[in-house]
């Protein structure tokens, strides 16, 4: 409790800081429909803009916020309770956003669940990227130019890329989700496989219910705790969050430019470069080695450009030459290739999929603009030249899971055994193939899990 109790003061002698004054949240948070929004063009250029800060002053380590596990629910909300007002939440907002909990089994079931199949790239990217979704997009960047114009000048962030992010996360605004935020956080934190987590954005969420005044039950969004019109957990809400329209509170929920002021705010913090493309589609040269398709093979696009590495629609250019690129061929070696710069990275600190990070980049690109790349008739999914490999069958986690222990027990450094293909995964079947003389492009498909059984002699 002594920890606690220094936390606690911490939070309440830096809590009131003068960025935060003032900042108020909405106090009902709805759906927030497009029609009848103001769209103010923000502060002029040189003017301050209010911003929450009460992450950077109020954070509470996991350890601190989450009671042990292995208490039934009352006992563990009464623990988390005294945590939270010992690290600084008002007693009687604790009391009042908490009372009468229970779990919610549906978010339950959602963090328990495990999917069997993967998604095809080009299935989701087809979807993102569909014709009803472009022209809604663009629909939505005339009605909010003037505001969006407002934000590009301030934070160098493009438009088109915060309505792709708007479009992907809640289908421009259609649906921001239906679960109570504090009931979800806190079922999460007390029985989520990342209790840490729950119990943080729980935290978090209390914090902004006493900064605004806000009904608990205003707070709504997702199961897995993300709120608003562009979604943002109350952590990245209180890092992040912009009071662009200057009204004095930050409302992501009703207010279009607040939440895009803020979506680009997290973009910038995240590493977005203004001026720069996200990236394109290219054609790699003959005999590209195929190592060099691999997240620390970062160079200058001017090397890359040497190398025979050119743009793939008609009349697309590559980015400046001086600026720093990798190449991603998100299907493998068969599929279309990108050249992605730090500004790709920006928006995988967003929503950390490469998947969704593609797509925002093809869905901003379809609205249209100087430097969009011209498609023809024959263009593929999401907007692409080349093909999709859609013949490839996603592998079931199960199999996953079974390619990750063939490759461990060859000795090839995979990680944890978890089914998820990250990083290390990816890198360990790049090792595998260079060394069995196959494109080294880290795509596991299903031919490579039998090239794996093949190599391990039936290893089960």
């Amino acid at each position: 409790m002594a920890r606690n109790g220094l936390i606690g003061r911490a939070v309440r002698r830096l809590g009131l800081l003068a960025g935060f004054a003032g900042v108020s949240l909405v106090s009902a948070c709805g759906a927030g429909g497009e029609a009848g929004m103001a769209t103010p063009a923000g502060p002029e250029p040189g003017q301050p803009i209010q911003a929450i800060q009460v992450a950077a002053t109020a954070r509470l380590p996991a350890e601190a916020a989450c009671p042990p596990a292995g208490r039934d629910f009352g006992r563990w909300l009464s623990e988390f309770r005294d945590r939270a007002v010992a690290a600084g939440v008002a007693p009687a907002v604790a009391a009042r956003a908490l009372a009468g909990l229970t779990p919610d089994p549906e978010v339950v079931r959602r963090d328990r669940h495990q999917p069997e199949f993967t998604r095809a790239m080009w299935d989701y990217i087809s979807t993102a990227v569909s014709a009803s979704r472009v022209a809604r997009g663009r629909a939505l960047l005339t009605r909010h130019r003037q505001v969006l114009d407002a934000i590009t000048a301030r934070f160098g962030v493009p438009g088109s890329v915060i309505v792709a992010i708007f479009g992907l996360e809640t289908d421009y605004g259609g649906f921001t989700g239906g679960f109570s935020l504090v009931r979800s956080l806190a079922t999460l934190g007390f029985s989520g496989r990342r209790r840490g987590f729950g119990c943080v954005q729980l935290f978090h969420a209390l914090r902004l219910i006493e900064r605004n005044d806000l009904a608990p039950s205003a707070l709504t969004g997702s199961w897995a705790g993300a709120t608003g019109l562009t979604q943002f957990i109350p952590s990245s809400l209180a890092r992040y969050g912009v009071d662009f329209d200057q009204d004095g509170r930050i409302d992501i929920w009703r207010s279009h430019a607040d939440a895009f002021a803020s979506t680009a705010n997290h973009l910038v913090r995240a590493g977005w470069r203004a001026g720069a493309p996200w990236g394109l589609e290219v054609v790699l040269p003959s005999g590209f080695d195929w190592r060099m398709a691999a997240p620390d093979q970062t160079r200058p696009v001017a090397d890359w450009a040497w190398l025979g590495v050119r743009p793939a629609a008609d009349g697309a250019r590559l980015p400046p030459p001086d600026l720093a690129a990798r190449v991603e061929v998100p299907a493998g070696h068969r599929g279309p290739a990108f050249l992605v710069t730090d500004n790709f990275q920006a928006i995988l600190g967003y929503n950390n999929a490469t998947s969704y990070a593609l797509a925002v980049g093809l869905l901003s690109d379809r609205f249209g603009g100087a430097g969009s790349p011209r498609l023809g008739a024959s263009a593929h999914a999401g907007g692409v030249v080349r093909p999709w490999p859609t013949d490839e069958r996603p592998l079931k986690r199960a199999e996953r899971l079974l390619l990750q222990r063939r490759l461990d027990a060859l000795g090839y450094a995979v990680g944890a055994i978890d089914g998820i293909i990250g990083r290390r995964t990816r890198a360990a079947v790049r090792t595998f193939q260079d060394d069995v003389g196959l494109p080294a492009d880290g795509f596991a498909s299903s031919s490579l899990l039998t090239r794996l059984g093949s190599a391990t002699s039936g290893t089960p």
